[in-house]
């Protein structure tokens, strides 16, 4: 996907999304560290666009909340989750870059439920990538990708990578840093 092609998805999600709820009150937008924040508050930015309605932004971090901590990192770099209102009755989207095995989007559903019983969660990805373990599915998906198992999809994002687009590559080049 290009930088062009990304933008046109997340306003295609975030019109579905403004056509899909009467009342966008009640709902409030999570992003899940890392590529899930900025992905979030684009989202937010064209939410309030189309509706008018500027709709809360949370920070999610679900590293102590993942199943395979022991296989990410000896020493997790945890930088904290900021929600700063209330999830009980509200309607949730929850936000991320790339939906895989549905393992992040597990921790992340359990994060958010230690913060309280939201009335619905609905997941937001850009690229739905398939193979997935859990059974997990978006509700809003920009783009759907069928690849093998030793591909990967990879998202970039300007504020964090320097450059930004989606590109599918493989486990061995990502190793070698290429």
């Amino acid at each position: 996907m290009t930088p062009k092609e990304m933008e046109a998805e997340l306003s295609r999600i975030a019109k579905e999304i403004t056509q899909g709820h009467q009342n966008l009150d009640s709902m409030v937008l999570i992003g899940i560290r890392r590529r899930g924040v900025p992905l979030a508050q684009r989202l937010q930015k064209k939410i309030e666009k189309l509706s008018g309605q500027k709709l809360p932004l949370g920070i999610l971090d679900i590293t102590f909340y993942r199943d395979d901590l022991s296989l990410v990192a000896t020493q997790p770099v945890v930088r904290g989750s900021h929600l700063d209102f209330e999830v009980t009755d509200k309607d949730v989207l929850l936000i991320d870059d790339v939906l895989y095995t549905g393992r992040t989007t597990r921790a992340a559903l359990e994060s958010v439920l230690d913060y309280g019983r939201a009335r619905r969660i609905e997941l937001v990805v850009l690229i739905d990538r398939g193979h997935r373990e859990l059974p997990i599915q978006a509700d809003y998906v920009g783009k759907s990708v069928e690849i093998a198992e030793e591909e990967v999809v990879e998202v970039l994002i300007s504020s964090i990578d320097g450059e930004e687009g989606a590109f599918l590559t493989t486990t061995e080049l990502l190793r070698k840093g290429s």
